[in-house]
């Protein structure tokens, strides 16, 4: 019971800590970046510019309605879960497309941009996984797993991801402990508690 009350620092794994922590990978992480911010704003271009998505609202509607959809059997439905189909039919019956839309819109082009520029990456890789999750949940395949996947790494590297591009300076001024570490701090001082290892 006391070492439950003990608090102790688990060490991530030397591959961890250099996949995720370490600035050598952050040429990696631009090059994903890139590729996910590219296609979040290509899929945006294409809803902004269409008064189905950010003016009335039509084309939403629409999507929501053929996954809602549930065909005759043998036939599968597009939604595999009863409650997210019924939060869209929900949707549906409030008219919440005419707002969603633009919603939807410009949160995929400020996930773009914000991925590009590489400002706040965590931040926007949860809202792209989010919204890959929603799509996926609504039957659309397409890029989302993909998409879904590599947010999830952008997640998981958050320190690093952007340190090509702008969250190495907004981090810091956010208070965000991020200072390289030496390999002389790295190493554990002696007489110092160890941290715990798996």
């Amino acid at each position: 019971m006391n070492t439950l009350r003990t608090q102790r620092i688990i060490t991530d794994p030397p591959i961890a800590r250099f996949l995720f922590s370490d600035t050598r990978m952050a040429l990696v992480w631009f090059a994903l970046r890139l590729y996910m911010g590219y296609d979040w704003i290509e899929a945006a271009s294409h809803k902004i510019t269409d008064p189905g998505w950010v003016e009335t609202g039509k084309s939403l509607q629409a999507f929501w309605v053929k996954a809602a959809a549930v065909p005759a059997p043998p036939a599968k439905p597009a939604i595999s879960f009863d409650w997210y189909r019924g939060f869209l039919q929900f949707l549906i019956d409030t008219g919440s497309y005419t707002w969603f839309g633009k919603l939807i819109a410009f949160g995929e082009l400020t996930i773009g941009i914000a991925l590009i520029a590489g400002a706040f990456v965590g931040v926007a890789a949860v809202a792209g996984a989010f919204m890959n999750m929603n799509f996926m949940l609504a039957g659309s395949a397409s890029t989302n797993p993909i998409l879904f996947l590599g947010a999830a790494l952008l997640i998981l590297a958050w320190k690093t991801a952007g340190y090509i591009g702008l969250d190495s300076i907004l981090l810091p001024a956010l208070g965000t402990p991020w200072k390289p570490q030496t390999r002389a701090e790295s190493l554990p001082r002696t007489g110092a508690p160890q941290p715990a290892t798996l």
